[in-house]
């Protein structure tokens, strides 16, 4: 660790000489204030995570292996003699943090540039030639436990393959050769573009995220840009425009207006119109921003509430080159409601009676903690939202209430802790214990439940955290049935540390640390670290199951166990789920959509499992032949009519194109498709609780029926 840095540049310089001679992307150097907030994210999280760790050899070497993973995931940028010579810096990072010297992991940043784009350039190079679809290869397209290619020249067959497998899937996708040249040249010299677009604040986030990541998981560094996109998220609003941009040929391009903005009302603008040019105020100065990131435009066309912004706009329907219209629109404080807590309410007859349930999808446990701080009456959350959703389910007598949790990564504890307390009378929701072992209760203390009639909750393994705190907290109390796949299993709790604040800073310039400061557990003293919650009923796993969760994490924190919260539970559902499972098991196995929901999730593991594809194109088309003929035969069958499926399996019919390489209105017609396509599991789900309604009569509270 006391080894000295010199020498650095010129191991990185002569890695980078190895390669190809493609022209190498400009050099990325550190800013004084980065090395400063780096340094002071090292003394905070020495003394303030739950775990800490000193910044010493072995950590250091944690966070070279964390770095390079998240520099080549898939092992296809460098080669092993690349990684032979970067290990000499194995046990020097932490040394470089604590003296605020990043020159070696800017180096690293700068070499993993060079790799990638000598790759692309290889690939480009062999769209020329063509290739053999009649030999007999076969492509590994997962490689994240691979070793690295051993020399240029296995890196290189590597990259052929790879390119070859993408031509194969244009090709079976109906493609002509000329166009798939034209299409993969495009892709590559797009992925070329975006990496010479990077940044040092990109390599530095990257490289400080490696660090904490090395500590543990759920500890992260956001620079000053992704903690406002943070708290965007938590708030559910921000001042700009009310417009979704993305990029598409170098062009920043309008892809969804929200509703109620000042881009929507203005009836000026379009999807799919371009930006090439934003001013600041009536009188400002046009900047072109043809050829920008997307994040970089955002951040200029974002600003105060009620000041003005120009665009200059190329409409949808015009050419490149012709006629521009410049817009002008006045910021304004825009709404999230797409993130929000949705409601409906789906009908299901059973024999002669018809019963309603309530599904309330949230997609995460959001809150406006500015504005909670400062006592605003009517500041935004999750748990008011979903209240007056329930309020009104109520008055639309509905017979059951299913709450949403699929994906919901989580959020606000407080909130978790809020939106349990709506469907139990008071007591303790979660428990958590600090670094010292203190153990408090988040409890709920409000008597009274806004809802107690038929609960259930539906998760799958991308349900974590305050989701698994909510859910965990509903099924030890009796509360409600949880249905679907094993949550996620993270069982830690983290506190957003502002550094400017840390160094008394008045600049917004060291960004904020997401630090894990306590493991949380539920109320029956076991730990939702690394087992989740298993659900009551469960639902097929999905195909990417076992590369998901807090269990894939070498470094995650142990389960443990702790001693119970003093609770009285509000029921004991163990009598009603045998009824419960033994109806939904009869119903799903008559099921055809369900049924081929569960053999499209088969397929895929045991593709993940084979991890080969076939380069061969008799073989292939072989493949996609017998795949056809299953999808026709369900689209012809007697549940065509009801409509296609969302599925948790194969992605159906593949066109071997990426996104943004689609025409934009196409794109979102599919994206607008997927989103009405009949889901499968939330049907399924609605039938559980329509039978729990029937079983313990409806109307009367389900916790109280099952004691």
């Amino acid at each position: 660790m006391k080894r000295l840095l010199a020498g650095a540049a010129f191991v990185l310089a002569a890695a980078a000489q190895a390669a190809a001679p493609v022209a190498a992307p400009a050099e990325l150097k550190p800013a004084p204030q980065e090395a400063q907030a780096a340094r002071i994210a090292a003394e905070v999280l020495s003394r303030s995570h739950y775990k800490p760790m000193p910044l010493d050899d072995a950590l250091s070497s944690r966070i070279f292996d964390q770095y390079l993973k998240s520099l080549d995931p898939e092992r296809v940028l460098f080669v092993q003699e690349d990684i032979d010579r970067l290990s000499v810096h194995r046990t020097r990072l932490g040394e470089a943090i604590l003296k605020q010297d990043l020159g070696v992991p800017f180096a690293m940043f700068n070499l993993y540039r060079q790799r990638a784009i000598e790759r692309f350039a290889y690939a480009r190079s062999l769209l020329g030639k063509g290739f053999d679809f009649q030999a007999s290869e076969s492509y590994q397209f997962a490689r994240e436990k691979e070793a690295w290619p051993k020399n240029e020249a296995e890196a290189r067959e590597l990259w052929r393959k790879r390119l070859k497998n993408d031509w194969l899937r244009l090709k079976l996708g109906g493609k002509d050769d000329k166009d798939i040249v034209t299409l993969l040249d495009k892709r590559y010299d797009n992925l070329a573009k975006q990496v010479n677009r990077a940044k040092g604040s990109d390599a530095f986030q990257t490289f400080m995220n490696a660090y904490t990541m090395a500590i543990e998981p759920h500890t992260n560094y956001m620079a000053p840009r992704a903690a406002t996109e943070f708290g965007i998220s938590m708030q559910l609003s921000l001042v700009g425009i009310g417009a979704s941009l993305t990029e598409i040929d170098d062009y920043i391009t309008i892809r969804e207006l929200i509703a109620g903005g000042p881009a929507i009302l203005s009836g000026l603008l379009k999807v799919g119109d371009r930006i090439v040019g934003v001013a600041q105020g009536p009188e400002g100065a046009m900047k072109e921003v043809l050829g920008w990131r997307v994040d970089d435009a955002v951040e200029l066309i974002r600003g105060a509430a009620d000041t003005v912004v120009r665009l200059d706009i190329l409409p949808a329907d015009v050419a490149p080159g012709g006629k521009k219209k410049l817009v002008s629109l006045v910021r304004k404080t825009i709404s999230l409601e797409a993130r929000a807590a949705k409601a409906s309410i789906h009908s299901m007859t059973d024999g002669k009676t018809s019963r309603r349930v309530g599904v309330i999808a949230l997609p995460t446990f959001y809150t406006d903690f500015a504005a909670r701080n400062k006592g605003v009456p009517d500041y935004r959350s999750a748990t008011r939202d979903v209240s007056r959703h329930l309020e009104a389910m109520k008055r639309e007598k509905v017979d059951a209430v299913l709450i949403d949790l699929r994906n919901n990564g989580g959020g606000s504890m407080m909130e978790a802790i809020d939106l349990a307390g709506m469907f139990i009378d008071k007591g303790p929701v979660v428990l958590q214990r600090s670094a010292n072992g203190q153990v408090s209760v988040g409890r709920d203390d409000r008597a009274g439940a806004v809802w107690d009639g038929p609960l259930g909750v539906l998760i799958n393994r991308r349900s974590a955290s305050s989701s698994e705190i909510f859910a965990a907290a509903i099924q030890d109390y009796g509360r409600g049935v949880i249905i679907g796949e094993p949550s996620y299993g993270k069982g830690t709790v983290q506190s957003l540390i502002n550094l400017d604040e840390v160094a008394k800073s008045k600049e917004r310039q060291f960004g904020d640390l997401k630090v894990t400061i306590a493991q949380f557990f539920r109320i029956n003293g076991g730990a939702m670290q690394l087992r989740g919650v298993i659900p009551d009923i469960l639902f097929p796993t999905a195909p990417d199951a076992e590369a998901v969760g807090e269990s894939t994490f070498e470094n995650a924190l142990p389960w443990a166990q702790i001693k119970a919260a003093d609770f009285v539970p509000a029921g004991d559902l163990r009598a009603v789920l045998p009824t419960l499972l033994e109806l939904h098991e009869a119903r799903v196995k008559k099921d055809k959509a369900f049924q081929y929901l569960q053999e499209d999730i088969a397929e895929s593991k045991l593709l993940r499992k084979k991890n080969l594809v076939s380069l061969n194109e008799a073989a292939r088309r072989k493949e996609l032949a017998v795949q056809e003929a299953r999808l026709a035969a369900r689209e012809s069958g007697a549940d065509a009519a009801k409509g296609p499926a969302k599925a948790n399996g194969s992605a159906g019919r593949d066109d071997g194109l990426q996104p943004g390489e689609r025409n934009l209105a196409s794109e979102l017609a599919a994206e607008k498709a997927r989103e009405n396509a009949k889901d499968i599991l939330l049907i399924e789900a609605v039938m559980i609780l329509g039978d729990a309604a029937r079983v313990l009569q409806s109307g009367v509270g389900l916790a109280a029926q099952a004691r």
